[in-house]
């Protein structure tokens, strides 16, 4: 076998799960309560951000991921970060969120786009999209309870 030498970076990747707090997700508010936590309380009613939780099989956290950090009316979420991500964390379904800091619940035009593209690109890649949660200080709006999802 030949080796070939290249400037080409190797690509390789890593998974250690080390000692992890695992948290069952069997509801929205199960969902919101964790996330709740991985918020800045800080800035949850300043900025937005949007964060995604990985799950395995049988819907059990294999942790959690910041796609993006944005002002004070809006933030990029990447669906390839997010879907590249699922994938090398071994994931079979996410749960994606966003704060809105005005404290209102209902989802914009662009929120319910996101969901439907990130819906079928994990369909695509055999991946759940479980819900997508809108987080604000004191409440929380699904929208899987809410029948769009």
């Amino acid at each position: 076998m030949t080796l070939l030498k290249s400037k080409l970076p190797e690509i390789t990747l890593k998974y250690k799960s080390g000692e992890t707090q695992r948290v069952k997700i069997s509801d929205s508010r199960t969902s919101y309560d964790l996330l709740k936590k991985l918020y800045d309380a800080d800035t949850i009613e300043y900025c937005e951000s949007a964060i995604v939780l990985f799950l395995n099989r049988v819907n059990n956290t294999i942790g959690w991921f910041k796609v993006s950090q944005g002002g004070i009316t809006g933030t990029i979420i990447d669906k390839r970060m997010v879907l590249v991500t699922a994938l090398n964390t071994g994931a079979t379904s996410i749960i994606i969120s966003h704060n809105h800091p005005s404290g209102n619940l209902n989802p914009s035009n662009m929120d319910i786009s996101i969901t439907k593209e990130l819906k079928a690109g994990c369909h695509a890649i055999g991946i759940d999209l479980l819900d997508h949660i809108i987080v604000t200080a004191d409440k929380f709006y699904s929208f899987t309870d809410e029948g769009i999802l």
